[in-house]
């Protein structure tokens, strides 16, 4: 039996590709913990910061799958890492 892996969203309630994001895990049924960076407290938006920084990310969507990480919409590497690959 397959388990899914966490996946974590960090997202910009005004962002286009993060709402796409949302949804791609969405229709898949997959439960995503969303983090909306614009609505965060500047404690948790300065964690994000530092984390996206250090992953070499500049904008959103900032997705984690597991342990890997994917910047940007991108459906292919987010479908590759939720099969284990």
């Amino acid at each position: 039996m397959h388990t899914t892996p966490p996946v974590t969203i960090y997202s910009l309630t005004t962002c286009g590709w993060s709402r796409k994001a949302k949804e791609f895990f969405k229709q898949r049924g997959v439960k995503a913990f969303v983090i909306e960076y614009d609505t965060a407290g500047p404690a948790l938006q300065q964690k994000i910061s530092a984390e996206m920084h250090k992953e070499g990310a500049e904008g959103f969507p900032f997705v984690r799958i597991g342990g890997r990480v994917v910047k940007g919409y991108d459906p292919a590497a987010y479908e590759r890492l939720l099969k284990g690959a």
